[in-house]
């Protein structure tokens, strides 16, 4: 009885300027792997389905508890994390991808700038005047905390942005996981100091306009984020901000 196997097909790439192929491997089975085991099993001996040494995987890594979003990547045509995929419950052979709205670095890397440029944008950040000791800061109501919190466990994986259609290399729109970041801190008692900044940034081209409604990130986000809810209170928060705009804060 031969020994079972699992079979993997990984989209590859040397460097940003080459162009992708596609490489097998086959690995023994082990009980209770998981997509970053394998990977690390390939890396250990960096051998193809065909017999043939080749160069190792590379892909990030770090936490490998779904808390860090680094090892995100395209498994089965889905956009998720490596770390929390687990080989028996993937239809073999297993493809492995790069997510395709970030440039590719090599192999399964992916430079994720455009995401972090897009939380730079909104301010997603509460601005302090020091590094001393500012005490204790507002308390925030026990229900407005619960939903906050749900808010506050994204992990900028970049898995929403992957699964969004209107995130693409021809459109500046931030995305979903952005977005949610302006509702988060602008629900925070000190964060709201910045409010108007951060509604005025998602006002502009890119922002909040350039989303389709399309809620495949609540459906991917790992972590149950309640992105479209986030984007239909910023609707709201943002047409009232408009007539501020164009009245004056003091006549609204």
């Amino acid at each position: 009885m031969s020994a079972k196997t699992i079979k993997f097909i990984i989209t590859r790439q040397d460097s940003p300027e080459t162009a992708p192929y596609q490489e097998e491997f086959e690995l023994s089975y082990r009980p209770n792997m998981n997509v970053i085991s394998a990977l690390m099993e390939i890396r250990r001996n960096p051998v193809n389905a065909k017999g043939e040494a080749t160069t190792p995987i590379t892909w990030e890594m770090n936490c490998l508890e779904e808390v860090c979003g680094a090892c995100s990547m395209v498994i089965n045509g889905k956009p998720r994390q490596s770390c929390t995929a687990l080989v028996d419950k993937l239809e073999q052979p297993i493809r492995l991808e790069p997510m395709k709205t970030f440039p590719v670095v090599r192999d399964l890397a992916v430079d994720r700038s455009r995401m972090f440029d897009a939380l730079k944008r909104v301010k997603a950040w509460i601005p302090i005047d020091g590094t001393y000791d500012l005490g204790p800061g507002p308390r925030m109501p026990e229900t407005k905390r619960q939903w906050a919190y749900e808010l506050s466990k994204c992990m900028t994986c970049g898995v929403c942005l992957e699964a969004c259609p209107n995130v693409n290399s021809k459109s500046d729109f931030i995305g979903p996981a952005p977005l949610s970041q302006v509702r988060l801190f602008n629900a925070h008692p000190t964060g709201a100091m910045n409010k108007e900044e951060r509604l005025n940034a998602i006002m502009t081209d890119g922002g909040l306009a350039s989303c389709g409604n399309s809620q495949n990130c609540v459906q991917s986000c790992p972590k149950g984020i309640p992105l479209t809810t986030s984007i239909a209170a910023l609707n709201r928060d943002t047409t009232f901000q408009a007539f501020k705009n164009f009245f004056g804060s003091d006549r609204v």
